[in-house]
């Protein structure tokens, strides 16, 4: 059984109640141009005079056959099945549904689902990368059928690997989410003995400000110190103390002797995580968690790199901790396949 042995040319007055299969276009010259009736509607008597004005004195109806959906039932089905906290479904439009973001968040997309359910002949499934940054009300994932017509046993394969994943992670999300960002309060250190005395200007801080308010969190204070490990340790200790839940270095993180910052980093107590990312530009990144009593606080030491380029590693590691999550060695290294942007 094939999507052409379904449709059938029917005169417009003897299509009262009956399917539409495709959208029908309306043309009026110099004026509108666009869909007058959409694929799945069902005739009504009042139409028939619309539809004799744009010339359809016989149009196609879809009459289902059993196992067989229409495309816009599947590609609802398609999302729902997707569907995790913080996504809503929009109306179908040509076949397609989306998944739009309920709020500016950080996309999870589970990369084996989406690679399982696009193996499976005439589906689409088409996600944002995981990790992206989405805004409210921003597109997350597209999903369609190829054909008009489609077998429902392909549709229900897509909810079995869904409901299979539910299941083997113990939750009812779906494979696709949006998580929301933290309000997290930050301690900035800004390092070099150059600012410090007062020898220049620091353009640094600014810039990463911005940066942190951009997901919602606050730079509560910004304090500078010299190119002395004892006195970046102090600051670094200033803010465990503070209760803050994010501490940001700047300047000091190259391989220069007078560099201070990455040791400062690990004589106040701090477990590295990386110090370098395979990430160009930011390579001289630094990822490390401070314990402070029953909790870990995010430490990053930022390169020269952060104040100049508009994306660095840093930019692809802070939405990942202002979501909340914990960042891990293979999250690092993961970063080098695709991360060239700049050399």
């Amino acid at each position: 059984m094939t999507s052409d042995s379904m449709l059938r040319e029917v005169h417009v007055r003897d299509a009262i109640g009956l399917v539409l299969a495709h959208d029908l276009t309306q043309i009026l010259p110099g004026t509108f141009k666009g869909r007058l009736f959409k694929k799945g509607h069902i005739i009504r008597e009042q139409d028939m005079e619309r539809l004799l004005d744009i010339g359809k004195e016989h149009i196609y109806i879809l009459s289902l056959e059993d196992g067989y959906i229409h495309e816009d039932e599947a590609a609802i089905r398609m999302a729902e099945a997707l569907r995790g906290e913080n996504l809503s479904l929009t109306e179908t439009h040509e076949g397609k549904v989306s998944l739009i973001s309920d709020i500016h968040g950080l996309v999870k997309v589970n990369r084996e689902f989406v690679d399982a359910a696009n193996a499976i002949e005439q589906v689409v499934v088409s996600t944002l990368l995981n990790n992206s940054v989405v805004q409210s009300k921003g597109a997350v994932v597209g999903t369609r059928v190829i054909p008009l017509v489609v077998k429902e046993q392909t549709v229900c394969q897509i909810e079995q690997l869904a409901l299979q994943l539910k299941q083997q992670a113990e939750r009812e999300a779906g494979p696709i989410t949006v998580k929301p960002f933290l309000p997290m309060k930050v301690g900035l250190i800004t390092t070099g003995s150059e600012v410090y005395n007062g020898r220049i200007t620091d353009k640094f801080g600014p810039i990463v400000m911005d940066k942190i308010t951009a997901f919602g969190s606050t730079v509560i204070e910004q304090r500078l110190a010299p190119d002395d490990r004892d006195q970046i340790v102090a600051e670094i200790q200033y803010f465990a103390e503070l209760g803050v839940d994010m501490i940001l270095l700047t300047g000091g993180m190259s391989v220069d002797p007078d560099d201070r910052t990455p040791g400062a980093i690990k004589q106040a107590g701090a477990d590295i995580v990386s110090y370098g990312t395979p990430m160009l530009p930011g390579s001289m990144l630094l990822m490390a968690y401070l314990p402070v009593g029953d909790r870990r606080v995010p430490v990053l030491g930022l390169p020269g790199c952060v104040m100049h380029d508009p994306y660095t590693s840093f930019d692809v590691l802070l939405p990942r901790i202002c979501a909340g999550e914990t960042i891990e060695r293979s999250d690092i290294t993961a970063m080098g396949y695709g991360g060239l942007y700049r050399c």
